[in-house]
């Protein structure tokens, strides 16, 4: 627990690292495929659009929370390159302290979630109330959904990520299997598909404790003057806070992308969601070249090591612009028969395939604010993070009062490629003092 990890810091490393993630990334998906497919097999489109309507509610509160996966990552990483074993202990009860407490919040207040979620986005009185009900039993996983970004990001610092694949598979299978059972075997409809998530969310959380089970092996964990050390907690809050305030940035982006989309019409805004498909395979692909630069950054910066961190910073660059490139030249060349799978309506096949030159252009222009994003959270330069997030949304805003007017849906994408250059930018600009700080 406190030697540190001294092993040539190589391409193979990079990947071993790396590749786990892309793998569990790529698991994520198949939950709301089969929720969706299960409940559809009902032959009603309520339960449909209540398993959708809840889902869609939840993960977006989830989400937010995410700064407790990117936060623990960086600040686990530093201490793991110091060779500080108790503090690498301690941040992961601090970790999961936060972890449970939100998620205790969550279901406190989830009347007025609930009320707020379907005032911002009203549904038939039968979809609301399936919905309620899905929501309902779901929310008392919270705290274990949201433990569970905590202790991946902890995993992750250490360079455990077979350990994270473990974890989303178990859950991942897990749900799947319960979700059969539960609705079509039980026929408990969409509360079987709410329990089958709450039971899996738990589970998926025990296994992850025991995964970490090395930080209980000590007394650090437990030992209240190192836990709650006024510090150390002082910028663990500081940190948490500057990236919930970058997320909540970016989530403004792409709501805001979405509801302007809607304004072109039924056609281009379903356009807008399948293309939106290609984006999110691009982050997940990317996610685990960022997730390994934030561990390596970190490792080096905790070690005060500036050549590593330079070389951290190279080599998973170098295969974060490999996949891009891919990616861009896999979408050029197969992207309308992505778009004809996604769905069977000749009118958004049509209009889709107008834009999918933006899907070639997102990845490339992504790329380095995706990259520098996580070699960022690995400094725990949490401050310049939120602070290049919002410049980026104040150039996304002016870029669409000039480019909406101009070019209607095609100016919306400009100014979403315009966003990313943006991060990217800032974020570079940034970059230098990020490496001298590495000096002491």
């Amino acid at each position: 627990m406190t030697e540190v990890s001294r092993a040539p810091l190589t391409h193979r490393r990079v990947l071993k690292t790396a590749f786990p993630i892309v793998l569990s990334n790529a698991t994520v998906p198949i939950i709301g495929l089969v929720d969706t497919g299960v409940v559809g097999q009902l032959g009603q489109a309520a339960p449909i659009g209540a398993v959708a309507v809840g889902a869609v509610v939840l993960t977006s509160v989830y989400w937010l929370f995410g700064f407790l996966r990117m936060g623990t990552t960086g600040l686990v990483s530093q201490a793991h390159g110091a060779g500080d074993g108790d503090e690498v202990a301690a941040l992961l009860s601090r970790a999961l302290i936060f972890a449970f407490g939100f998620g205790g919040l969550i279901i406190i207040l989830q009347l007025p979630l609930f009320w707020a979620a379907f005032h911002l986005s009203p549904a038939s009185a039968e979809v609301e109330m399936l919905a309620r009900e899905y929501m309902r039993i779901r929310i008392l996983s919270a705290p274990a959904a949201i433990a569970i970004y905590a202790m991946t990001g902890w995993l992750i610092a250490l360079e455990r990520t077979r350990s994270v694949l473990v974890i989303q598979i178990a859950m991942n299978g897990l749900n799947v299997v319960l979700d059969l059972w539960f609705v079509l075997g039980l026929n408990w409809g969409v509360e079987g598909v709410a329990l089958a998530t709450f039971i899996a969310e738990w589970s998926g959380a025990a296994l992850g404790l025991w995964l970490c089970r090395a930080a209980f092996r000590g007394d650090a964990w437990r030992r209240v003057s190192l836990v709650f050390a006024q510090a150390r907690l002082g910028r663990m809050l500081s940190v948490n806070t500057d990236i919930l305030l970058r997320s909540l940035a970016l989530m403004a982006i792409i709501v805001s992308f979405t509801f302007l989309g809607a304004g072109f019409g039924d056609v281009t805004l379903a356009a807008n969601q399948v293309l939106m498909l290609f984006l999110n395979i691009t982050a997940h692909a990317l996610d685990g070249f960022a997730f390994t630069a934030e561990t390596f950054i970190g490792q080096a910066l905790g070690a005060g090591a500036r050549a590593e961190l330079r070389r951290g910073v190279i080599l998973t660059s170098i295969w974060g612009l490999a996949s891009v490139a891919a990616l861009a030249l896999a979408f050029g060349l197969f992207g309308g028969d992505i778009i004809d799978i996604m769905t069977t309506s000749a009118e958004v096949r049509v209009e889709a395939r107008g834009y999918l030159v933006y899907m070639v252009l997102a990845p490339l222009i992504g790329v380095a604010a995706w990259m520098l994003d996580g070699i960022f959270i690995g400094a725990t330069r949490s401050r310049d993070m939120r602070n290049m997030m919002l410049l980026s949304l104040l150039i996304y805003a002016a870029s669409l009062l000039i480019l909406l007017p101009l070019f209607g849906n095609h100016g919306l994408w400009l100014a979403l490629l315009v966003s990313y250059a943006a991060r990217g930018a800032t974020l570079a600009a940034k970059y230098p003092g990020l490496e001298a700080a590495a000096d002491g």
